[in-house]
Protein backbone atom coordinates (compact mmCIF):
# COMPACT_ATOMS: atom_id res chain seq x y z
CA UNK A 1 0.00 0.00 0.00
CA UNK A 2 1.21 3.49 -0.76
CA UNK A 3 2.19 5.78 2.08
CA UNK A 4 -0.88 6.74 4.04
CA UNK A 5 -2.13 10.24 4.51
CA UNK A 6 -3.42 11.32 7.95
CA UNK A 7 -4.69 8.12 9.56
CA UNK A 8 -6.74 5.24 8.17
CA UNK A 9 -10.32 5.79 7.05
CA UNK A 10 -12.85 4.04 9.27
CA UNK A 11 -16.49 3.07 8.75
CA UNK A 12 -19.22 3.72 11.30
CA UNK A 13 -19.06 0.36 13.04
CA UNK A 14 -18.05 -0.83 16.51
CA UNK A 15 -14.97 -2.59 15.13
CA UNK A 16 -13.78 0.50 13.22
CA UNK A 17 -12.12 -1.62 10.55
CA UNK A 18 -10.16 0.36 8.00
CA UNK A 19 -11.61 1.03 4.55
CA UNK A 20 -8.31 0.38 2.83
CA UNK A 21 -7.53 4.05 2.19
CA UNK A 22 -6.34 6.92 4.34
CA UNK A 23 -8.78 9.45 5.80
CA UNK A 24 -7.58 12.26 3.53
CA UNK A 25 -8.28 10.21 0.40
CA UNK A 26 -11.65 9.19 1.84
CA UNK A 27 -12.58 12.81 2.60
CA UNK A 28 -11.65 13.85 -0.93
CA UNK A 29 -13.81 11.05 -2.33
CA UNK A 30 -16.77 12.07 -0.18
CA UNK A 31 -16.47 15.72 -1.18
CA UNK A 32 -16.21 14.64 -4.80
CA UNK A 33 -19.38 12.58 -4.37
CA UNK A 34 -21.16 15.64 -2.93
CA UNK A 35 -20.15 17.76 -5.92
CA UNK A 36 -21.24 14.97 -8.28
CA UNK A 37 -24.71 14.66 -6.78
CA UNK A 38 -25.55 18.17 -5.54
CA UNK A 39 -25.80 21.22 -7.82
CA UNK A 40 -25.58 23.50 -4.76
CA UNK A 41 -22.83 23.07 -2.18
CA UNK A 42 -21.82 25.30 0.71
CA UNK A 43 -19.55 24.95 3.74
CA UNK A 44 -20.40 25.87 7.32
CA UNK A 45 -17.16 27.54 8.42
CA UNK A 46 -16.58 28.43 12.09
CA UNK A 47 -12.87 29.15 12.01
CA UNK A 48 -11.99 25.95 13.85
CA UNK A 49 -9.51 23.30 12.75
CA UNK A 50 -12.15 20.87 11.45
CA UNK A 51 -14.22 23.30 9.43
CA UNK A 52 -11.00 24.82 8.11
CA UNK A 53 -10.00 21.46 6.64
CA UNK A 54 -13.40 20.96 5.06
CA UNK A 55 -13.34 24.45 3.52
CA UNK A 56 -9.84 23.90 2.15
CA UNK A 57 -10.71 20.56 0.53
CA UNK A 58 -14.07 21.77 -0.77
CA UNK A 59 -12.55 24.91 -2.28
CA UNK A 60 -9.93 22.81 -4.07
CA UNK A 61 -12.65 20.57 -5.47
CA UNK A 62 -14.79 23.53 -6.57
CA UNK A 63 -11.78 25.14 -8.29
CA UNK A 64 -10.91 21.93 -10.13
CA UNK A 65 -14.49 21.63 -11.40
CA UNK A 66 -15.00 25.29 -12.23
CA UNK A 67 -17.80 25.45 -9.65
CA UNK A 68 -18.86 28.03 -7.07
CA UNK A 69 -18.87 27.15 -3.36
CA UNK A 70 -21.05 28.82 -0.76
CA UNK A 71 -19.49 29.65 2.61
CA UNK A 72 -21.60 30.34 5.70
CA UNK A 73 -19.91 32.09 8.62
CA UNK A 74 -22.04 32.87 11.67
CA UNK A 75 -20.11 35.55 13.53
CA UNK A 76 -20.83 35.54 17.28
CA UNK A 77 -19.04 38.87 17.94
CA UNK A 78 -17.17 37.92 21.15
CA UNK A 79 -14.61 35.78 19.38
CA UNK A 80 -10.84 35.54 19.58
CA UNK A 81 -9.14 38.07 17.33
CA UNK A 82 -7.01 35.18 16.02
CA UNK A 83 -10.21 33.49 14.86
CA UNK A 84 -11.36 36.62 13.04
CA UNK A 85 -7.96 36.90 11.35
CA UNK A 86 -8.18 33.26 10.25
CA UNK A 87 -11.70 33.73 8.88
CA UNK A 88 -10.48 36.63 6.75
CA UNK A 89 -7.37 34.72 5.66
CA UNK A 90 -9.37 31.73 4.39
CA UNK A 91 -11.92 33.93 2.65
CA UNK A 92 -9.06 35.75 0.89
CA UNK A 93 -7.32 32.48 0.02
CA UNK A 94 -10.37 31.05 -1.75
CA UNK A 95 -12.01 34.28 -2.89
CA UNK A 96 -11.99 33.08 -6.52
CA UNK A 97 -14.50 30.28 -5.81
CA UNK A 98 -16.40 31.44 -2.71
CA UNK A 99 -19.87 32.96 -2.44
CA UNK A 100 -19.57 34.36 1.05
CA UNK A 101 -22.38 34.75 3.59
CA UNK A 102 -20.73 36.23 6.67
CA UNK A 103 -23.68 36.61 9.04
CA UNK A 104 -23.29 39.26 11.77
CA UNK A 105 -26.84 39.56 13.08
CA UNK A 106 -28.30 39.83 16.61
CA UNK A 107 -28.66 36.23 17.76
CA UNK A 108 -29.63 34.94 21.19
CA UNK A 109 -26.77 32.93 22.71
CA UNK A 110 -26.63 30.84 25.87
CA UNK A 111 -24.83 32.42 28.83
CA UNK A 112 -24.18 29.75 31.45
CA UNK A 113 -22.25 32.03 33.80
CA UNK A 114 -25.01 34.40 34.88
CA UNK A 115 -28.36 33.86 36.60
CA UNK A 116 -29.43 37.38 35.72
CA UNK A 117 -28.64 37.13 32.01
CA UNK A 118 -29.06 33.46 31.02
CA UNK A 119 -28.84 34.51 27.37
CA UNK A 120 -27.09 37.40 25.67
CA UNK A 121 -27.46 38.85 22.20
CA UNK A 122 -24.46 39.24 19.96
CA UNK A 123 -24.40 42.28 17.65
CA UNK A 124 -27.28 43.77 19.64
CA UNK A 125 -27.83 47.19 17.99
CA UNK A 126 -28.97 48.65 21.32
CA UNK A 127 -25.60 47.93 22.94
CA UNK A 128 -23.28 48.81 20.07
CA UNK A 129 -21.11 50.88 22.41
CA UNK A 130 -20.22 47.65 24.26
CA UNK A 131 -19.48 45.44 21.27
CA UNK A 132 -16.26 43.46 21.59
CA UNK A 133 -15.26 44.57 18.09
CA UNK A 134 -16.71 46.49 15.14
CA UNK A 135 -18.66 44.75 12.41
CA UNK A 136 -16.38 42.99 9.91
CA UNK A 137 -15.87 44.90 6.69
CA UNK A 138 -15.74 42.97 3.42
CA UNK A 139 -18.02 41.85 0.60
CA UNK A 140 -20.39 39.15 1.81
CA UNK A 141 -20.96 40.47 5.34
CA UNK A 142 -24.67 40.42 6.27
CA UNK A 143 -25.59 42.82 9.07
CA UNK A 144 -28.93 44.07 7.71
CA UNK A 145 -31.74 42.39 9.70
CA UNK A 146 -33.93 42.56 6.61
CA UNK A 147 -31.57 40.59 4.38
CA UNK A 148 -33.21 37.25 5.19
CA UNK A 149 -37.03 37.41 4.97
CA UNK A 150 -37.33 34.89 7.82
CA UNK A 151 -34.87 36.45 10.25
CA UNK A 152 -36.20 37.56 13.64
CA UNK A 153 -33.99 39.54 15.98
CA UNK A 154 -32.91 37.36 18.87
CA UNK A 155 -33.44 34.05 17.08
CA UNK A 156 -31.10 31.26 18.11
CA UNK A 157 -28.01 30.04 16.30
CA UNK A 158 -29.49 26.62 15.51
CA UNK A 159 -32.63 28.17 14.03
CA UNK A 160 -30.63 30.46 11.78
CA UNK A 161 -28.39 27.68 10.49
CA UNK A 162 -31.38 25.45 9.70
CA UNK A 163 -33.32 28.19 7.93
CA UNK A 164 -30.27 29.33 5.99
CA UNK A 165 -29.95 25.93 4.30
CA UNK A 166 -33.50 26.03 2.96
CA UNK A 167 -33.13 29.69 1.98
CA UNK A 168 -29.89 28.91 0.13
CA UNK A 169 -31.56 26.03 -1.71
CA UNK A 170 -34.54 28.19 -2.71
CA UNK A 171 -32.18 30.97 -3.82
CA UNK A 172 -30.64 28.48 -6.26
CA UNK A 173 -33.84 27.09 -7.71
CA UNK A 174 -34.65 24.63 -4.90
CA UNK A 175 -32.25 22.13 -6.40
CA UNK A 176 -30.42 19.52 -4.35
CA UNK A 177 -28.28 21.33 -1.78
CA UNK A 178 -25.54 20.01 0.49
CA UNK A 179 -23.98 21.72 3.48
CA UNK A 180 -20.49 20.40 4.25
CA UNK A 181 -19.97 20.31 8.02
CA UNK A 182 -16.66 19.69 9.76
CA UNK A 183 -17.58 17.47 12.70
CA UNK A 184 -15.84 14.28 13.79
CA UNK A 185 -17.55 11.32 15.44
CA UNK A 186 -14.91 10.86 18.14
CA UNK A 187 -15.33 14.41 19.50
CA UNK A 188 -18.44 13.62 21.53
CA UNK A 189 -21.24 11.11 21.90
CA UNK A 190 -23.73 13.60 20.45
CA UNK A 191 -21.63 14.04 17.32
CA UNK A 192 -21.25 10.28 16.96
CA UNK A 193 -25.02 9.92 17.22
CA UNK A 194 -25.55 12.67 14.64
CA UNK A 195 -23.58 10.66 12.13
CA UNK A 196 -24.26 7.07 13.17
CA UNK A 197 -28.02 7.30 13.75
CA UNK A 198 -29.97 4.67 11.84
CA UNK A 199 -33.23 6.52 12.26
CA UNK A 200 -32.27 9.43 10.05
CA UNK A 201 -32.86 9.71 6.32
CA UNK A 202 -29.64 9.82 4.32
CA UNK A 203 -28.54 10.48 0.74
CA UNK A 204 -28.28 7.15 -1.08
CA UNK A 205 -27.77 5.31 2.20
CA UNK A 206 -24.54 7.16 3.01
CA UNK A 207 -24.28 7.31 6.80
CA UNK A 208 -22.13 10.45 6.64
CA UNK A 209 -25.09 12.43 5.27
CA UNK A 210 -28.31 13.62 6.95
CA UNK A 211 -31.50 14.82 5.26
CA UNK A 212 -32.75 18.12 6.69
CA UNK A 213 -36.01 18.27 4.76
CA UNK A 214 -36.84 19.51 1.29
CA UNK A 215 -33.80 19.36 -0.96
CA UNK A 216 -31.26 20.05 1.81
CA UNK A 217 -28.71 17.64 3.29
CA UNK A 218 -25.78 17.86 5.67
CA UNK A 219 -22.60 15.99 4.73
CA UNK A 220 -19.77 15.15 7.15
CA UNK A 221 -16.74 14.30 5.00
CA UNK A 222 -14.19 14.07 7.86
CA UNK A 223 -16.39 12.18 10.33
CA UNK A 224 -13.72 9.48 10.81
CA UNK A 225 -10.76 11.79 11.37
CA UNK A 226 -9.03 12.05 14.70
CA UNK A 227 -7.40 15.11 16.23
CA UNK A 228 -3.99 13.82 15.19
CA UNK A 229 -5.24 13.57 11.59
CA UNK A 230 -6.20 17.24 11.64
CA UNK A 231 -2.74 18.37 12.62
CA UNK A 232 -1.01 15.98 10.24
CA UNK A 233 -3.04 17.59 7.48
CA UNK A 234 -2.02 21.10 8.46
CA UNK A 235 1.60 20.03 8.88
CA UNK A 236 1.86 18.26 5.53
CA UNK A 237 -0.27 20.56 3.42
CA UNK A 238 1.22 23.78 4.85
CA UNK A 239 -2.15 25.54 4.70
CA UNK A 240 -3.27 28.34 7.07
CA UNK A 241 -4.82 27.42 10.41
CA UNK A 242 -6.17 29.33 13.39
CA UNK A 243 -3.18 30.46 15.43
CA UNK A 244 -5.26 30.46 18.62
CA UNK A 245 -4.43 26.75 18.83
CA UNK A 246 -0.73 27.62 19.16
CA UNK A 247 -1.59 29.83 22.13
CA UNK A 248 -3.72 27.08 23.66
CA UNK A 249 -0.81 24.67 23.33
CA UNK A 250 1.54 27.17 24.99
CA UNK A 251 -1.00 27.50 27.83
CA UNK A 252 -0.75 23.75 28.47
CA UNK A 253 -3.94 22.64 26.72
CA UNK A 254 -3.59 19.30 24.92
CA UNK A 255 -4.57 18.97 21.26
CA UNK A 256 -7.56 16.87 22.32
CA UNK A 257 -8.84 19.52 24.73
CA UNK A 258 -8.31 22.51 22.46
CA UNK A 259 -11.77 23.53 21.26
CA UNK A 260 -12.94 26.63 19.49
CA UNK A 261 -16.49 27.51 20.47
CA UNK A 262 -18.64 30.15 22.13
CA UNK A 263 -17.15 29.92 25.65
CA UNK A 264 -20.22 30.80 27.72
CA UNK A 265 -22.27 27.66 27.03
CA UNK A 266 -23.10 24.97 29.56
CA UNK A 267 -20.30 22.65 28.52
CA UNK A 268 -17.86 25.19 27.11
CA UNK A 269 -17.76 27.34 30.27
CA UNK A 270 -15.13 25.04 31.77
CA UNK A 271 -12.59 26.57 29.40
CA UNK A 272 -13.50 30.17 30.13
CA UNK A 273 -10.40 30.58 32.29
CA UNK A 274 -8.30 30.42 29.10
CA UNK A 275 -9.71 33.53 27.49
CA UNK A 276 -7.84 36.11 29.53
CA UNK A 277 -4.60 34.15 29.16
CA UNK A 278 -4.78 33.76 25.39
CA UNK A 279 -6.03 37.22 24.46
CA UNK A 280 -6.06 39.61 27.43
CA UNK A 281 -7.01 42.63 25.31
CA UNK A 282 -10.07 40.82 23.97
CA UNK A 283 -10.90 39.51 27.45
CA UNK A 284 -11.20 43.02 28.88
CA UNK A 285 -13.93 43.76 26.33
CA UNK A 286 -15.65 40.41 26.91
CA UNK A 287 -15.94 41.07 30.65
CA UNK A 288 -17.76 44.33 29.91
CA UNK A 289 -19.93 42.66 27.26
CA UNK A 290 -21.08 39.33 28.74
CA UNK A 291 -22.45 39.38 32.26
CA UNK A 292 -20.80 36.89 34.59
CA UNK A 293 -17.78 36.23 32.35
CA UNK A 294 -15.20 37.24 34.94
CA UNK A 295 -17.06 35.35 37.69
CA UNK A 296 -17.14 32.24 35.52
CA UNK A 297 -13.44 32.47 34.68
CA UNK A 298 -12.53 32.81 38.36
CA UNK A 299 -14.49 29.72 39.36
CA UNK A 300 -13.17 27.75 36.40
CA UNK A 301 -9.63 28.60 37.52
CA UNK A 302 -10.22 27.84 41.20
CA UNK A 303 -12.46 24.77 41.03
CA UNK A 304 -11.79 23.32 37.57
CA UNK A 305 -15.21 24.26 36.25
CA UNK A 306 -17.67 27.07 36.69
CA UNK A 307 -19.46 26.46 40.00
CA UNK A 308 -18.93 22.73 39.48
CA UNK A 309 -18.46 21.00 42.81
CA UNK A 310 -17.48 17.39 43.35
CA UNK A 311 -18.84 17.61 46.91
CA UNK A 312 -21.36 20.10 48.24
CA UNK A 313 -22.36 21.40 51.67
CA UNK A 314 -25.51 22.93 53.08
CA UNK A 315 -26.22 25.24 56.03
CA UNK A 316 -26.80 23.55 59.36
CA UNK A 317 -30.44 23.01 60.28
CA UNK A 318 -31.66 22.77 56.66
CA UNK A 319 -32.61 19.68 54.73
CA UNK A 320 -31.37 19.39 51.15
CA UNK A 321 -34.91 20.08 49.99
CA UNK A 322 -35.11 23.22 52.13
CA UNK A 323 -31.75 24.38 50.82
CA UNK A 324 -32.85 23.76 47.22
CA UNK A 325 -35.98 25.85 47.71
CA UNK A 326 -33.93 28.58 49.39
CA UNK A 327 -31.56 28.70 46.42
CA UNK A 328 -34.44 28.83 43.95
CA UNK A 329 -36.04 31.68 45.90
CA UNK A 330 -32.79 33.64 45.67
CA UNK A 331 -32.68 33.48 41.87
CA UNK A 332 -34.21 35.92 39.40
CA UNK A 333 -37.83 34.77 38.81
CA UNK A 334 -37.36 33.76 35.17
CA UNK A 335 -34.24 31.73 35.91
CA UNK A 336 -35.81 30.09 38.96
CA UNK A 337 -38.89 29.15 36.94
CA UNK A 338 -36.73 27.35 34.38
CA UNK A 339 -35.22 25.23 37.15
CA UNK A 340 -38.53 24.66 38.94
CA UNK A 341 -40.20 23.37 35.79
CA UNK A 342 -37.61 20.65 35.24
CA UNK A 343 -37.28 19.78 38.93
CA UNK A 344 -41.06 19.35 39.17
CA UNK A 345 -41.00 16.91 36.26
CA UNK A 346 -38.02 15.06 37.81
CA UNK A 347 -39.83 14.70 41.15
CA UNK A 348 -43.10 13.65 39.49
CA UNK A 349 -41.42 11.02 37.32
CA UNK A 350 -39.72 9.39 40.30
CA UNK A 351 -42.95 9.63 42.30
CA UNK A 352 -44.54 7.45 39.64
CA UNK A 353 -41.61 5.05 39.62
CA UNK A 354 -41.18 3.92 43.19
CA UNK A 355 -41.41 6.93 45.51
CA UNK A 356 -44.81 7.70 46.98
CA UNK A 357 -46.16 11.23 47.54
CA UNK A 358 -43.11 12.83 45.97
CA UNK A 359 -40.93 11.71 48.86
CA UNK A 360 -37.72 11.12 47.01
CA UNK A 361 -34.81 10.78 49.49
CA UNK A 362 -33.44 13.99 50.92
CA UNK A 363 -29.85 12.73 50.91
CA UNK A 364 -28.09 10.18 48.74
CA UNK A 365 -25.36 9.56 46.17
CA UNK A 366 -24.81 12.14 43.44
CA UNK A 367 -24.85 9.62 40.60
CA UNK A 368 -27.60 9.48 37.98
CA UNK A 369 -29.10 6.26 39.30
CA UNK A 370 -30.31 7.65 42.61
CA UNK A 371 -32.81 10.54 42.82
CA UNK A 372 -32.46 12.81 45.84
CA UNK A 373 -32.85 16.44 46.84
CA UNK A 374 -29.10 16.57 47.36
CA UNK A 375 -28.66 15.73 43.70
CA UNK A 376 -31.18 18.45 42.79
CA UNK A 377 -29.29 20.89 44.99
CA UNK A 378 -26.02 20.13 43.20
CA UNK A 379 -27.68 20.89 39.86
CA UNK A 380 -28.78 24.28 41.21
CA UNK A 381 -25.39 25.09 42.75
CA UNK A 382 -23.66 24.09 39.53
CA UNK A 383 -26.05 26.34 37.61
CA UNK A 384 -26.86 23.46 35.29
CA UNK A 385 -29.51 25.57 33.55
CA UNK A 386 -31.01 22.79 31.43
CA UNK A 387 -30.68 20.28 34.31
CA UNK A 388 -28.64 17.89 32.21
CA UNK A 389 -27.52 16.09 35.37
CA UNK A 390 -31.20 15.27 35.95
CA UNK A 391 -31.25 13.69 32.44
CA UNK A 392 -32.88 16.64 30.66
CA UNK A 393 -31.63 18.15 27.44
CA UNK A 394 -31.59 21.62 25.91
CA UNK A 395 -34.72 22.61 23.94
CA UNK A 396 -34.60 22.21 20.18
CA UNK A 397 -35.63 25.81 19.61
CA UNK A 398 -37.06 28.87 21.32
CA UNK A 399 -40.57 28.04 20.03
CA UNK A 400 -40.27 24.49 21.31
CA UNK A 401 -39.20 25.77 24.73
CA UNK A 402 -42.10 28.23 24.84
CA UNK A 403 -44.57 25.42 24.17
CA UNK A 404 -42.82 23.21 26.70
CA UNK A 405 -43.21 25.84 29.43
CA UNK A 406 -46.91 26.24 28.66
CA UNK A 407 -47.50 22.49 28.88
CA UNK A 408 -45.44 22.15 32.04
CA UNK A 409 -47.22 25.05 33.77
CA UNK A 410 -50.49 23.16 33.39
CA UNK A 411 -48.94 19.89 34.52
CA UNK A 412 -47.33 21.41 37.60
CA UNK A 413 -50.72 22.73 38.64
CA UNK A 414 -52.19 19.27 38.12
CA UNK A 415 -49.38 17.60 40.09
CA UNK A 416 -49.47 20.11 42.95
CA UNK A 417 -45.88 21.26 42.39
CA UNK A 418 -46.69 24.92 41.78
CA UNK A 419 -44.93 26.07 44.93
CA UNK A 420 -41.78 24.09 44.30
Amino acid sequence: MAELGPGVARPLSPSKRGLGIDVLAAARQRIGKVFDDFPNVYVSFSGGKDSGIVLELAAREARARGRRLGCLIVDLEAQYSATVEYLHAMCDRHEDVLDLYWVALPLSLRNAVSQFEPTWQCWDPDTEHRWVRPLPVRDGVISDQGFFPWFVRGMEFEDLVAKFGHWYSARHGSRMTACLVGIRSDESLNRFRTIASRRKTTHEGLSWTTWLGGAVYNAYPIYDWRTEDDWRFYGREKVPYNRIYDLMHQAGVSIHQARLCQPYGDDQKRGLWLYHILEPDTWVKVVARVQGANFGARYARETGSVMGRISIDKPDGLTWRDYSILLLDSMPPETAEAFRTRIAWFVEWHTRHGFEDGQIPDDGPLDRKNPSWKRICKVILSYDYYCRALTFSAPASRDAYRKYKQVMAARRKEWGHEGL
